[in-house]
């Protein structure tokens, strides 16, 4: 049998004010997705990694969550800050997502791929990167 294996490395990362810190293994080549919707007002890109690879370092209580419209995406930021450091997707909602919040230093590489989340169903349908991750 032939298993392709995947280099993870450890990513850490915060909010702003640091208040809120987590710890997530992925690849050191981010696949970052560029959406459209409430993600393109917060300037906000989306790589997934899978729950068991997240973990929450502090800040737990500094934490509120925003859900709008199927409520199945989970908003998640700092109630001191504002900062989205992740968030649970409506794609992927066993997974976490927090490209822009890494501190620098494990990132290799980064590539980026569009999906339109305005019209989300068309796209979950059509896009079979994000429904394999």
């Amino acid at each position: 049998f032939f298993f392709q294996t995947m280099e993870l490395v450890k990513h850490s990362g915060s909010c702003h004010c640091g208040a809120v810190r987590f710890e997530v293994w992925s690849s050191p080549d981010l696949h970052v997705f560029h959406c459209c919707s409430i993600c393109t007002k917060k300037q906000n890109h989306h790589f997934i990694v899978p729950k068991d690879n997240f973990k929450l370092l502090q800040g737990k209580e500094n934490l509120t969550t925003y859900t709008f419209n199927t409520r199945a995406a989970k908003h998640t930021f700092c109630k001191t800050c504002g900062v989205q450091s992740f968030y649970t997707p409506r794609s992927n909602p066993d997974g976490y997502v927090a490209p822009h919040c890494l501190d620098p230093g494990s990132v290799r590489s980064v590539t980026v791929e569009r999906f339109c989340g305005e019209k989300w169903e068309e796209s979950m349908e059509a896009h079979k990167t994000i429904r394999d991750m």
